[in-house]
């Protein structure tokens, strides 16, 4: 080598680390679940061979399980590394088949931390993450809730664009509370959802009917358990996820803790957000609460905020879509022509379209309401669609697609004004991705 060839520096190699110890015993349970797998499969055959299956071989068995339990879930755990590079995070894992996966840092969309309710006692917890263009999550399972945090803001920093000298330094970003829903007002507004009363006399009616048609108790108790999964995951199993809601404010995004069981720690990305959709409930409406939902790319992030007064709800959205006017969009909805009551009756009135803003809104419901804003730069594709019976009356429904794989639809507009909507939508969407901010974490705080 000439003294005029530049001399390229070796990049030192990321160090590898492990999970948290008590990862093993998680692992471990991977080799009872293929048994008892086999078992569920077959529960005449398994019965048949546990009542053959004397003390002896019992413990035999055991003595066999057991172990080869223990030694699969600490070879896991063993062979599984993670390192942070300044471009992404690399993580290693599999004791027959190796798996590397290789997670650009620029193309996170959240890193969440979770707690499940035996993980609080001991004081681990998941990192979940993300990733623009895969459906499935990432986790690392378990770290120490200190690691997992640090590792957490040192992923985020990284992908803000923060030197790597600088990362550590940096920290977790600072959390501002601002709303924090009341455990008492969440179990009010659950009593006063409609849903739960369905199910509930759903419930009370369904079984009963059942046993006198089929005369069979079993199938009675069989019909009840849908009815009593429906009650449950809209009663005491939303409250119990949605205990203790917290909305802070962060440089990296809002962050949403939650949880009486399980904690969760999530994070709404900035700019990532394709849907804020406002529900009211018809007997939400006495009381001015509200629901605040979110579609975000990737994520299946859906609530941001499960009950408050509008007001509140009003500030929280503002800050997931700076610049927009929650009350001026209200406003600014146009109903679709009379004539639309002959495709749907009564129902037509509870429709509404707006998007001269910052956003595609449309609302529907005339008891229970809900308005959809779709930022003009997420819109992925605009298209208008006539069945028969609205071509005859000379009406159409324009529909928006977002990044999140949904669809909003302005139902039951004027042909030609329909036509209009769909045109000017398109442009809106091309200026609006010209003008929107850069996708990056703390982009708006570095500026």
């Amino acid at each position: 080598m000439t003294g005029a060839e530049a001399v390229r520096p070796v990049a030192a190699e990321p160090v590898e680390r492990r999970l948290h110890p008590v990862t093993p015993l998680r692992r471990a349970w991977a080799p009872v679940a293929v048994v008892a797998g086999f078992a569920v499969h077959d529960l005449d055959q398994a019965h048949q061979w546990i009542s053959r299956l004397s003390v002896g071989p019992a413990l035999t068995g055991l003595a066999v399980l057991v172990p080869s339990a223990a030694a699969y879930g600490f070879l896991s755990w063993w062979f599984t590394h993670f390192a942070v590079t300044d471009t992404e995070l690399r993580i290693r894992t599999g004791l027959l088949f190796r798996r590397s996966a290789h997670i650009r840092l620029d193309r996170l969309q959240a890193v969440d931390v979770t707690q499940p309710l035996l993980a609080r006692f001991i004081g681990v917890a998941k990192l979940k993450l993300d990733v623009i263009g895969t459906e499935d999550k990432d986790e690392l399972a378990f770290l120490s809730e200190k690691d997992a945090r640090a590792l957490r803001a040192e992923l985020l920093a990284r992908a803000a664009g923060i030197a790597p000298e600088a990362v550590r330094a940096a920290g977790e970003a600072p959390v501002r509370q601002l709303v924090r829903v009341d455990p008492k007002t969440l179990a009010l507004s659950l009593l006063l959802m409609a849903g739960v009363w369905g199910a509930l006399a759903a419930a009370a009616v369904g079984p009963p009917v059942v046993w006198l048609v089929s005369d069979s108790l079993w199938a009675a108790l069989a019909a009840a358990l849908p009815f009593l999964g429906a009650v449950w995951a809209s009663s005491a199993g939303r409250y119990i996820a949605e205990y203790d809601w917290t909305v802070g404010e962060s440089p990296d995004g809002l962050r949403l803790d939650h949880g009486l069981l399980d904690r969760e720690h999530e994070t709404v990305p900035p700019g990532r957000v394709q849907t804020v959709r406002i529900v009211e409930p018809l007997l939400w409406r006495r009381r001015g609460w509200v629901r605040v939902e979110l579609d975000v790319a990737g994520s299946d992030n859906g609530v941001l905020l499960p009950v408050a007064e509008r007001a509140v709800a009003e500030e929280i959205i503002g800050r997931v879509l700076p610049g927009v006017d929650l009350r001026a969009v209200t406003a600014a909805l146009e109903p679709p022509p009379r004539r639309a009551r002959w495709c749907v009756p009564v129902w037509w009135r509870g429709h509404g379209f707006a998007a001269d803003g910052k956003v595609f809104a449309a609302r529907h419901g005339l008891l229970g309401r809900s308005l959809a804003l779709v930022p003009h730069a997420k819109v992925q594709s605009v298209r208008r669609a006539q069945g028969p019976w609205a071509r005859r009356y000379g009406l159409a429904d324009v529909h928006v697609d977002t990044g999140a794989n949904k669809t909003v639809t302005a139902r039951l507009r004027d042909v030609g004004e329909a036509a209009g909507i769909t045109e000017a939508q398109a442009d809106r969407s091309r200026t609006g991705r010209r003008e929107a901010l850069p996708d990056r974490w703390l982009t708006e705080n570095q500026a």
